[in-house]
């Protein structure tokens, strides 16, 4: 802790505080701190305990993710408030904890919307690399009836899992497409010069040309 505290860095602090996220850690220093720990499961433990942003971060690199029991990780999400620790948990620990599937199911109908995008998380993750026995129609389904209203990290996610099924199935392109052009979540949502903006309807479109045009080279290159 005194040696995360050395780490604080106001202005960094000021840009992530922007962001929901209450800490002035530099996350290539943090992850540095983690190299050198390695992993350790009991030191994550009771770094996760302090309840503090930056010891959490910290907690997450150097865990061991399928050591925790189910009702662990629900404790764990319901906590992580700070919108980094969050994705991080999700992305670096549950994602690989055998009881992510299970989770997922409870998370995705949770009545916490933050607990909820977890969940639509773990769907995104299942719809791009393990699609197999998903009810795409029946997500896109939901997704056209509630994200237009649901609250901003519940919608964010729900928009990141209608773009992927729009990139990855093309039975679902068009009706992936047509819902986010009808519903125009994040249709204005400002993107910096060389990224991709989150409006679903363009980042559908750009990945998929993207790997048209990959495909292409490799094809050619192969001639």
């Amino acid at each position: 802790m005194a040696e995360l505290a050395e780490l604080e860095d106001p202005k960094t602090r000021e840009v992530n505080e922007k962001h929901g996220d209450d800490h002035g850690v530099n996350l290539s220093k943090l992850r540095a701190l983690a190299k050198r720990l390695k992993t350790q499961q009991e030191l994550a433990c009771r770094l996760w305990e302090t309840d503090d942003t930056a010891a959490r971060l910290l907690a997450i690199l150097i865990c061991r993710p399928k050591a925790f029991e189910r009702d662990q990780l629900d404790v764990m999400v319901r906590e992580a408030r700070a919108p980094k620790v969050h994705d991080w948990l999700v992305n670096y620990v549950v994602k690989k904890n055998p009881h992510s599937e299970e989770l997922r199911l409870a998370w995705s109908a949770d009545p916490d919307p933050v607990v909820a995008s977890a969940g639509w998380a773990l769907t995104t993750e299942r719809v791009t690399k393990k699609p197999e026995g998903l009810d795409l129609a029946g997500l896109l389904d939901v997704i056209e009836a509630e994200m237009k209203d649901a609250p901003d990290r519940l919608q964010w996610a729900m928009n990141h899992c209608l773009a992927q099924i729009g990139i990855e199935h093309g039975e679902h392109r068009a009706r992936a497409i047509d819902i986010g052009e009808r519903l125009a979540v994040l249709k204005d949502y400002p993107t910096s010069p060389g990224c991709t903006s989150p409006f679903a309807p363009v980042w559908i479109t750009e990945m998929v040309r993207r790997q048209h045009d990959k495909t292409a080279t490799h094809l050619v290159s192969r001639r």
